[in-house]
């Protein structure tokens, strides 16, 4: 465990001097901020609205941010540091392959957890300083829960990334299916089965449907978003979704096996990796 925390703080710190920490903290607090003020213009009104819906199009905005920051984030992690030498340095150090990678990911973590705190935490300060309608205990406690399952899946795809990183040769491939890996959970995933709807009209099994969408952790972290905090009818896939009402052990238990998964995964690979 010592030898993981050594290598997790040199990540973290690493993190620090190419000043990720900062950027990713501005990009989500302004972000975030700009969506919970503007975010009933289609209404005709500009303000903080109230609660539920500022959260549900935070969520809305998070699945298209945070994996593409967590891939960023991570997809050099372990090609990067083959490529510059210093991976085999590190593996001269009194510890194993398990922990080494392990430890790279956690300060990863930590990196993105730090960073989705300051930023989001930024916005429900703003949000309640400004807001006349939500009380500040409501406030913490929606945004706890907000950004506890947002860190969740900034870890996982951190650690879809590490696989990557651990699977490659090549630093320039790696950057390339990080992209493709964010592209197909965010866009090609929701409009693959989109197209099953328009294509079979609609003959779908219906309680089997929504199931699918607990292939995505993008998709699971909204869902489980809404259970909690959405008060109106939704259109597209999340319709089909808050009908059937899976149950939300079901959405954080599929959640927490997205997270483990990749991990074990990335750990294998790496252990298998030629240095």
């Amino acid at each position: 465990m010592h030898a993981i925390l050594i290598v997790a703080n040199k990540e973290f710190h690493d993190g620090l001097r190419n000043r990720w920490v900062i950027s990713i903290s501005v990009i989500f607090a302004l972000l975030a901020t700009g969506l919970a003020y503007f975010g009933a213009a289609a209404s005709g009104q500009a303000g903080f609205t109230n609660l539920s819906t500022t959260l549900v199009s935070l969520a809305s905005l998070a699945v298209f941010v945070i994996p593409l920051i967590a891939l960023m984030l991570a997809y050099d992690g372990v090609v990067g540091e083959d490529e510059s030498g210093t991976l085999l340095l590190l593996m001269t150090y009194p510890l194993s392959r398990w922990q080494l990678i392990l430890g790279k990911m956690t300060g990863q973590w930590m990196i993105m957890a730090f960073a989705t705190i300051i930023g989001f935490g930024l916005s429900a300060i703003i949000m309640g300083t400004f807001s006349d309608n939500t009380t500040w205990a409501e406030l913490l406690k929606a945004y706890a829960f907000f950004i506890s399952f947002a860190i969740l899946l900034g870890w996982i795809f951190i650690a879809i990334a590490t696989i990557i990183s651990a699977s490659v040769a090549e630093k320039s491939k790696a950057a390339g299916l990080a992209l493709i890996v964010w592209f197909g959970f965010v866009f090609m995933f929701d409009l693959s089965l989109l197209g099953l709807l328009v294509g079979t009209e609609g003959n779908v099994n219906a309680t089997l449907f929504p199931y699918l969408l607990l292939l995505n952790p993008t998709d699971i972290f909204r869902l489980i978003v809404i259970d909690f905090f959405a008060q109106q009818q939704l259109t597209g896939l999340m319709a089909v979704a808050q009908q059937a009402q899976i149950a939300t052990s079901t959405l954080i238990l599929s959640m927490l096996a997205w997270f483990l998964a990749p991990v074990l995964a990335a750990i294998a690979i790496f252990n298998k990796r030629k240095l």
